[in-house]
């Protein structure tokens, strides 16, 4: 790319240069405006008086509820209260009953027997452990199998296929019985599909495209609140607590998007911004996704508007920046001082002020909470902005990895996973530790996990569009070039790549060396990955996001 004409000898090169850059200004805009513009300013789900009366319907609703627990956990019925803890979870109330299934669980673990020759209960227990962070053996399902290594036990029947299916994808390195498992089913379900009535053939092509663990967690609320309406073994408490929690939660949601909005109306004052991806309530939706539950209100606040920053420096420096200025802008917010902007060009001082008030307008916020991790803040930005420089640079020189393992090396940081989690541990106060965040800062196995998932199902999405102008190869380029394949052979094996960040991910969660509390948030953040890059870029195509963020937000449709 051009640099800027003051960088340049000459004045015919700094005019021809100057051209440049203006037909580059000029170009339209690469991407679709927003799909909500001042929509939550005014939007009010419900008003006081119905929030009040719902909030108190919720607390008996909530109490019988917490009274059906203890009796299933008091029961000798292992189907039945692992039935219940899995329905909760999935239904998006099991945050209200952290210490009650907590407890039935460990129970549940310690007494190992009780499944006998079921596996669908065998199945079930296994998933549910795991999920919890304890680490149950595989061994559990050999016996399950027959001479040729095939589940036979499962026969024709769904309900036990899937459970095998969603148990199998907890699995590690090494688990051969549940490679087995999850060939197996998929196989079988594949095979009866035409035969199922049409809503159990939709939760079996929902299933095989995403396992039960990897389910983001509010969507899979929304449409597991429809599909248990539906059970007629349904326990009628459950059902109503989750519809007026939902409800509820969208009322917290929608009044942290207006000061957002107010927020991101103040941002965008700056003209220039128009290079660049217009999703503030995308981002919202997909920070519910790290952290939903009412008491990280504040969490949800301060990372959608850290990533809306690092949403915007992608853009900047992907679609936008000269080589220059991508230069003096990064010397500039590493010197993280206003009158930096002296070196800025005109078009960036407005953008770069902003981004340093916003910064520090949460750095202290955080130190009004007593948040001793507040000014980790900076330091993160400061690294986002590092690595998505590093990019240009890579760019600059054609610079073009020979194997995909090179290639993540380098590109695993600008993913910015690792950002947004210690982000959220910051933003939990004392919950997470110094160390915890540290840690974090290290890119250990659950982390390089997240990163990976986000940046390779990225790539394989946005490879066509991307590719059509000056970028930097992505994971889907290098695999071909190294294996010698084509784009969709390179795409299925990047999908293997894929499939071991998620064992790296399941492995940390057992291992447990820091708690599920922490290593939660990383797991929430792959699973949003994972959902807004499924089968294709929703966060810069937000139209396919519009029908889901309406029942999120707007109504329960």
């Amino acid at each position: 790319m051009a640099a800027t004409a003051a960088s340049l000898g000459t004045a015919g090169q700094a005019e021809e240069d100057l051209l440049l850059l203006q037909q580059q200004r000029n170009k339209p805009r690469p991407y679709h405006p927003s799909l909500w513009g001042d929509f939550f300013l005014t939007h009010r789900p419900c008003t006081p008086a119905e929030l009040l009366a719902m909030k108190e319907k919720a607390r008996t609703k909530e109490e019988e509820v917490r009274r059906a627990m203890l009796a299933a956990a008091a029961s000798a019925d292992l189907a039945a209260k692992l039935e219940l803890v899995d329905a909760l979870q999935r239904i998006g109330v099991d945050y209200r009953f952290g210490k009650e299934i907590g407890g039935l669980l460990h129970a549940v673990h310690d007494d190992d027997g009780g499944c006998g020759d079921d596996l669908y209960l065998t199945s079930l227990r296994f998933y549910l452990l795991r999920k919890h962070g304890c680490n149950v053996t595989s061994d559990v399902f050999a016996k399950f199998r027959d001479e040729e290594g095939n589940f036979a036990a499962a026969g024709d029947d769904v309900k036990c296929l899937l459970m095998l299916f969603d148990a199998a994808h907890l699995r590690v390195h090494g688990e051969e019985v549940l490679d087995s498992a999850i060939a197996f089913t998929r196989c079988r379900l594949q095979s009866l599909m035409e035969s199922l009535e049409p809503e159990m053939a939709e939760e079996v092509r929902y299933t095989l495209e995403t396992p039960s663990f990897r389910r983001a967690q509010r969507v899979e609320a929304r449409r597991f609140i429809s599909m248990y309406e539906k059970k007629a073994t349904r326990d009628e408490s459950v059902l109503e607590f989750a519809k007026l929690d939902y409800i509820i939660l969208r009322t917290m949601y929608c009044e942290e998007l207006k000061a957002l909005t107010m927020w991101w109306k103040n941002f965008q004052s700056v003209k220039q911004l128009g290079f660049a991806r217009d999703r503030m309530p995308e981002i919202h939706f997909w920070m519910t996704g790290v952290c939903y539950e009412p008491y990280y209100s504040y969490s949800r606040i301060m990372l959608t508007k850290l990533v809306t920053l690092m949403s915007l420096f992608d853009d900047f420096y992907d679609n936008y920046s000269t080589t220059e200025e991508s230069n003096v802008f990064t010397a500039a917010l590493q010197r993280w001082d206003e009158e930096a902007t002296e070196q800025l060009p005109a078009c960036l001082r407005e953008f770069y002020l902003n981004t340093l008030s916003s910064s520090n307008g949460i750095e202290e916020d955080l130190k009004l909470q007593n948040n001793k991790h507040a000014e980790l803040v900076k330091e993160l930005v400061i690294e986002v902005v590092k690595n998505y420089h590093a990019e240009v640079k890579w760019r600059d020189e054609h610079y073009a990895p020979t194997k995909v393992e090179e290639h993540l090396q380098l590109s695993v940081p600008t993913s910015g996973c690792m950002q947004i989690t210690a982000f959220a541990l910051i933003s939990m106060g004392d919950v997470a530790t110094s160390e915890a965040i540290e840690w974090v800062r290290t890119y250990p196995k659950i982390i390089r996990g997240v990163c990976i998932i986000g940046r390779v199902m990225n790539d394989i999405v946005s490879h066509e569009r991307e590719q059509a102008s000056d970028h930097v190869v992505s994971t889907v380029q290098t695999c071909m070039k190294e294996y010698g394949l084509t784009v969709a052979q390179a795409n299925e094996k990047l999908g293997e790549t894929v499939e071991e960040a998620w064992m790296d991910i399941v492995q940390e969660c057992l291992d447990q060396k820091h708690p599920m509390a922490i290593l939660e948030k990383a797991v929430n953040l792959a699973r949003v990955m994972d959902f807004m890059y499924k089968t294709g870029d929703a966060y810069t195509l937000s139209h396919n996001l519009k029908d889901l963020m309406t029942s999120l937000y707007v109504k329960f449709v």
